[in-house]
């Protein structure tokens, strides 16, 4: 974990529930980079991994596993060893000793991974036990009955792998037979595959269908057992599944998701970022043009927020802020790279890496974005990184030279391990019937048998790529405008109700008397709030029902704009002290009192001090040490307002409360924000903002560790270039900064409304905010009525007399003590005080080598 500068051992930290599926204890990050080291050219450093993992290794541990995760990195990490391992050992001068240890440990694990395989179907369940299998009630797993597509459809290169190394040809035919029933299970009239099937019944169970999370490497596997395997049916199943692909998602430069049996019809309005392999693949199938606009398309969302989002809508806006750090798109950079030879494609590797260091790294490694828009950080490094994002990026700006090996005599599995193309020749399974001409008139046309000329595609034009990519390049920026919702149409339409929900007030009575009319009940709560409910049987007439349906949306509408409008956006706690230079960045909740960062560019920094008392709710006893300092209380016992006054009073400038809930992270728990205490709070003047325990402990920590600790409170996280103007600091840290972009916050929230006919409620809160130190945190706000659909509001209202259900709204904020969830980690009590150098990943890849060597004995 990069923030905490630890490994993250399974069992010892809080769960993050299925992303914790890939630690089995069986040191995850050290295997799944065995090979990456070697296309580091660092031979001595893998010899000495390898000797690691064979000496500490265990892979008999009662856990469970996803299957999925288990054979992608730790079962392919240990093939990519092995086939590295044999090849230095035939050059005569590394790895001498090595017997073939990394592969019994492979044939181990394979063993233990075949129990997930009994279903009738041949479809795998999704998890299993290393130690006890699917054997109730030891293995605490096996009652499940749904798995995802690419889950049972990225099996058959390890599996073929493994049979094809040892000879035992069980693994393979059971991938086979996963990836057969698969393709039998396929939508016959468009050729498409969903993306969750019951493994028991071969149902789908959701039936969108797009290339990116969970389908994506089922079809990335299909094409690369044809290049690995030599099986033309793989192709053949490829080309099938491309053609309806092309046909039905592609819609340049976007990649939709669409439903199976209705393709024409988009199955959502956003994208994940896992579809950003799919130009890659495309290179391998020859197509090229596609490729080319799909990679433009993600690069332009990356240059606008630094990172690809985990999810961004039609029109580029944020969907889902995290970014993991990804390696996918710098995979379709290498394989266009090395498609076209291209040097445009140079400088997007180049963007890559300065991203990187510039946001993502911090004392300990690179540490994921938990919010592109702020720069925050997540304290998560997932072995991916250094296994794919490393790997890509070296190749790409590598020259022949460079490497030990000629990287042409390989195929890159999902995980970018590295398994020969001479396994297609050896140990074969015995040959099998076709089965795929039994369902598909196959066009030849759409077959090439060959990989792609790149002197055919690129006929003597250097300038190809770049007319592809031209039009595409202001596709961001240039984006259409929101379109006006259905909701908004029919608001907007029609004769309009007597009353406007904007003018309703509840005191009013010749207000009360319309919603009398109209259907519409008022009730007081008793905490406070007012709810509306509407019947239409109780309407005067018809066209009064009609005008109590508009109010009842105009109002939910109305409520959802103005909860919206209070909520703030997080702010950002940035560590700027000696060792972390500004590189970490802690998620902060920001408070509805006090200075307003957004309209202080500079933000306020200054070194941290505890108050004394902790919780701040009386006169602090220790002003000398808060004087000029930003204070760290503890929450409770009081209201933030309360304690702000306090500290400000010491003579602080600002103040951080911590939450007292142990183990709650902004990583898994709702952006809070501080209500003031019901008084005017204009007298509070220094900016105050929330951290959760887990961020706050950081803090802490370093405290403990370096005594001074110095952070800035700002908006958004700061260049480092700019934090330290005029300030003494090592070069190293500002040549690799570039001056900072602006990030764009501004995300787009398409939410939608599921019809529901029976009722809608409306909840309307007519006091204040609660501010009281248990509660003075307002959680972003929801539509709890968000059932109501406004599709239909061309339809006729039904008669009183006929009408037999009731039209309820509700609208309703989220209690003040609303719960939090555990973090995925606790902070450490140490930090790495080595001072790494913060040069470029090109200028001395050496010393990113050292985060193999941190480690060595981690999960994560």
């Amino acid at each position: 974990m990069p923030l905490t500068c630890r490994g993250r051992i399974r069992g010892q930290e809080p769960s993050r529930g299925d992303v914790d599926d890939a630690l089995g204890k069986f040191s995850l990050t050290l295997i799944d980079t065995l090979d990456t080291l070697v296309v580091l050219n660092k031979t001595k450093e893998f010899e000495e991994a390898v000797k690691k993992v064979i000496r500490d290794v265990n892979l008999d541990n009662d856990i469970v596993v996803s299957v999925f995760e288990t054979n992608i990195r730790v079962l392919g990490g240990l093939l990519g060893g092995h086939s590295v391992a044999i090849m230095l050992k035939e050059k005569g001068e590394d790895m001498q000793w090595y017997n073939g240890e990394l592969l019994h440990m492979a044939k181990q694990l394979g063993y233990k991974l075949l129990p997930a395989f009994n279903t009738t179907s041949g479809l795998p369940y999704p998890r299993v036990n290393l130690k006890f299998g699917l054997r109730s009630p030891e293995a605490r797993t096996g009652t499940e009955t749904d798995t995802c597509t690419a889950c049972a459809g990225t099996l058959i290169l390890e599996f073929a792998a493994l049979s094809r190394f040892t000879g035992a040809t069980v693994f393979e035919e059971y991938a086979r037979k996963a990836l057969d029933f698969l393709w039998e299970k396929r939508q016959r009239s468009s050729n498409l595959v969903g993306v969750t099937i019951n493994i028991h019944t071969g149902d789908w169970v959701r039936k969108d269908s797009g290339v990116g999370a969970g389908i994506d490497s089922y079809y990335e596997y299909l094409l690369k057992a044809y290049v690995l395997l030599g099986d033309d049916s793989f192709l053949e199943r490829f080309n099938t599944h491309y053609d309806a692909i092309m046909r039905y998602i592609s819609q340049p430069p976007l990649l939709l998701d669409v439903h199976i049996h209705k393709p024409m019809l988009n199955a959502r309005t956003w994208m994940d970022s896992l579809l950003a392999f799919f130009p890659g693949l495309q290179v391998l199938k020859g197509d090229i043009r596609p490729a080319i606009e799909t990679h433009e398309m993600l690069y332009q969302v990356i240059k606008k927020h630094n990172f690809l989002p985990e999810a961004f809508t039609t029109d580029f806006r944020v969907h889902w802020a995290q970014h993991p750090l990804r390696p996918e798109f710098a995979e379709s950079t290498y394989f266009l790279y090395k498609a076209t030879g291209d040097p445009y494609y140079l400088e997007v590797g180049k963007t890559l890496i300065e991203n990187l260091n510039k946001y993502a790294r911090v004392p300990c490694g690179f540490a994921a974005m938990k919010d592109v828009r702020t720069g925050s950080h997540e304290d998560r490094m997932d072995s991916f990184f250094l296994a794919e994002m490393f790997k890509y990026l070296y190749l790409l700006f590598a020259d022949k030279e460079d490497l030990t090996f000629d990287i042409e005599d390989y195929v890159f599995t999902t995980e970018a391990h590295l398994l020969p193309l001479w396994l297609s020749t050896t140990n074969q399974t015995a040959p099998r019937k076709n089965i795929t001409t039994e369902y598909t008139e196959l066009d030849d046309s759409n077959f090439d048998w060959t990989c792609p000329n790149t002197q055919i595609l690129f006929p003597n034009d250097p300038m190809y790529a770049q007319n592809i990519r031209e039009p595409l390049k202001n596709v961001v920026d240039k984006s259409c405008p929101r379109g006006v919702s259905r909701a908004e149409e029919s608001l907007g339409s029609g004769p309009k109700p007597p009353l406007r929900a904007r003018d309703f007030m509840a005191s009013n009575p010749e207000h009360l008397e319309i919603l009398k009319k109209m259907g519409v009940s008022l009730i007081h709560l008793k905490d406070g709030r007012v709810q509306l409910v509407q019947h239409a049987i109780q309407a005067a007439s018809a066209l009064d029902a009609e005008d109590g349906l508009r109010f009842m949306q105009e109002m939910i509408e109305l409520s959802s704009q103005q909860q919206k409008e209070q909520q703030l956006p997080p702010r950002a706690v940035q560590i700027v002290s000696h060792p972390f230079f500004g590189r970490v960045v802690l998620t902060a909740g920001p408070a509805q009192f006090g200075m307003d960062l957004s309209k202080h560019n500079a933000g306020t920094r200054g070194f941290v001090a505890v108050s004394k008392p902790y919780n701040g709710c009386s006169e602090i006893i220790n002003p000398e040490a808060l004087k000029e300092k930003i204070a760290l209380m503890q929450r409770g016992q009081c209201m933030f307002a309360e304690k702000a006054r306090n500290i400000q009073k010491a003579g602080a400038i600002g103040g951080i409360v911590i939450d007292d809930n142990e183990g709650s992270s902004s990583d898994t728990a709702p952006l809070f924000q501080m209500a003031g205490d019901g008084k005017n709070t204009d007298d509070i003047t220094i900016p105050m903002l929330f951290l959760f325990n887990k961020e706050g402990s950081i803090i802490l920590d370093a405290i403990q560790e370096y005594e001074a600790v110095e952070v800035l409170l700002s908006d958004k996280a700061k260049d480092r270039a700019t934090i330290f103007k005029d300030k003494m600091i090592p070069n190293y840290i500002l040549d690799s900064n570039l001056e900072m972009e602006s990030m764009d916050q501004k995300s787009s929230d398409n939410d939608s409304h599921n019809q529901r006919s029976e009722e809608i409620t409306t909840d309307l809160n007519l006091g204040s905010h609660h501010s009281e130190e248990g509660g003075g945190l307002n959680p972003p706000t929801e539509l709890s009525g968000d059932g109501l659909s406004f599709e239909n509001q061309d339809s006729c209202v039904p008669k009183p007399q006929e009408a037999s259900s009731s039209q309820i709204s509700e609208l309703e904020e989220y209690p003040e003590d609303q719960s939090k969830t555990e973090s995925d980690s606790s902070p450490s009590n140490r930090w790495d005080n080595k001072g790494q150098s913060m040069e470029s990943i090109l200028a001395d890849w050496n010393e990113d080598i050292e985060a193999f060597e941190m480690m060595e004995k981690d999960e994560l």
